[in-house]
């Protein structure tokens, strides 16, 4: 089995257990926000990827992070996956879930970086923007990233709409310059 396969397997099989369970909207976002948290964080990433560590320590760990604040099914998921082997995967099984939820609606997924996290209301102004922008429905999902300090980045498939302070510094420095 290639390993996009594994991937599209293991996605497939976790959108399958979240839509069972009636929450594959809280259990998308918390995967993906997981995913990305893997991504960013070395120590953590370590912690779930080395092979000397019983997968029940690793458990141990998401349990720690997550605890009540995350759908006990986003738990579970975890440590399926990490039970298996797979912690390395998750942020590709995840983010192919998240497509895949996003498909089944019928729309596209958005990743957006920003410095802070988004209210509800900014993220779905940002959804409207974005669908406007692009002409297709969009499903935002946030990632928090300090080193965007302000504004936002936002990537649609292979668009990317840069609305950060860092962006809009450049342009106006090369502005400046042609002057």
């Amino acid at each position: 089995m290639t390993k996009d396969a594994l991937i599209g397997g293991y996605a497939q099989a976790m959108f399958a257990v979240a839509r069972a369970e009636d929450a594959l909207a809280a259990v998308e976002d918390e995967l993906y926000a997981f995913g990305k948290a893997l991504e960013q964080h070395t120590a953590l990433r370590e912690a779930l990827t080395n092979a000397e560590l019983p997968a029940v320590n690793k458990k141990a760990v998401v349990r720690d992070l997550l605890g009540e604040r995350a759908n006990p099914v986003t738990v579970g998921l975890l440590g399926f996956v990490i039970e298996a082997g797979r912690g390395r995967e998750i942020p590709k099984i995840v983010d192919e879930l998240a497509r895949m939820a996003s498909a089944e609606r019928e729309h596209v997924l958005a990743e957006v970086r920003t410095a802070v996290d988004l209210s509800a209301d900014q993220r779905e102004r940002l959804s409207q923007a974005l669908s406007r922008a692009t002409g297709r429905q969009v499903d935002v999902k946030v990632v928090v990233d300090p080193s965007v300090v302000g504004g936002v980045i936002a990537r649609v498939g292979d668009e990317v709409f840069d609305g950060s302070i860092a962006s809009r510094l450049e342009d106006a420095k090369q502005a400046l310059g042609s002057v």
